[in-house]
């Protein structure tokens, strides 16, 4: 099969002095090899689709697949290692550790696989080094700048070599030039066994994708591929 997410009539709503329901029963195959762009308004649940997708949430109803297999939203500690050994993930924030090096920020999500210390800390000098920051290797994420540091933070999205990439507006803040150096980062990730799915308010960066995807109203509207 080619289908690495499915999402089979998935809704989310957060209960609160109002019931808001963000997400209204989407059904979507995301296929192995490709790159989706998540466009939408804010609010309309580009935010709350990719963490359902990387089981950080779950649904308020509804069924994920992850190559086939069924998430069940009750297991965490089978989730978790689902997650560790799968997904990849970049936030806008970037969310590196501020008292670490940026080799340690990698090397210590490749250590959460189970892997010898040794072989991690080689293996993350390596991603670094591939993505043009082997000169920064032992600086703190205050001595970085925006696109190092969305850098080391992709780096420690794909040491496990994940098969899902997610990434929530990576490059939000920053400039338009560093923008586009990271884009073409992330889509030199493309391969046959993966999918990338990347949100955007950027249209520019949306029409990049094998196809864009549409949120309004907590529904897909619109889907236009070049498959």
């Amino acid at each position: 099969m080619n289908n690495l997410v499915e999402l089979i009539n998935i809704s989310k709503s957060y209960e609160g002095k109002k019931n808001i329901k963000v997400l209204s029963n989407i059904n979507y195959n995301f296929k192995k090899g490709k790159i989706y762009s998540l466009m939408g308004p804010s609010g309309s649940g580009k935010s709350t689709l990719l963490n359902l997708i990387s089981l950080i949430d779950f649904p308020s109803s509804g069924l994920i697949k992850l190559n086939n297999l069924k998430i069940n939203y009750n297991n965490n500690s089978i989730n978790d290692e689902i997650r560790a050994n799968n997904i990849g993930i970049i936030y806008q924030e970037k969310n590196l550790l501020s008292d670490f090096t940026a080799l340690e920020n990698v090397y210590l999500a490749r250590i959460s696989s189970g892997i010898d210390k040794r072989k991690a800390i080689n293996q993350s000098i390596n991603i670094l080094k591939k993505v043009g920051l082997n000169k920064r290797l032992n600086h703190y994420p205050s001595d970085l700048s925006g696109g190092e540091s969305q850098r080391v933070a992709i780096s420690r999205a794909i040491i496990n070599s994940p098969r899902i990439i997610l990434a929530d507006e990576p490059t939000g803040s920053l400039d338009h030039k560093t923008s586009k150096d990271i884009f073409k980062l992330l889509f030199k990730l493309k391969n046959k066994d993966r999918i990338i799915i990347y949100a955007t308010h950027n249209r520019y960066f949306a029409n990049m994708a094998d196809c864009k995807i549409r949120l309004v109203d907590g529904k897909i509207r619109t889907v236009n591929g070049k498959f």
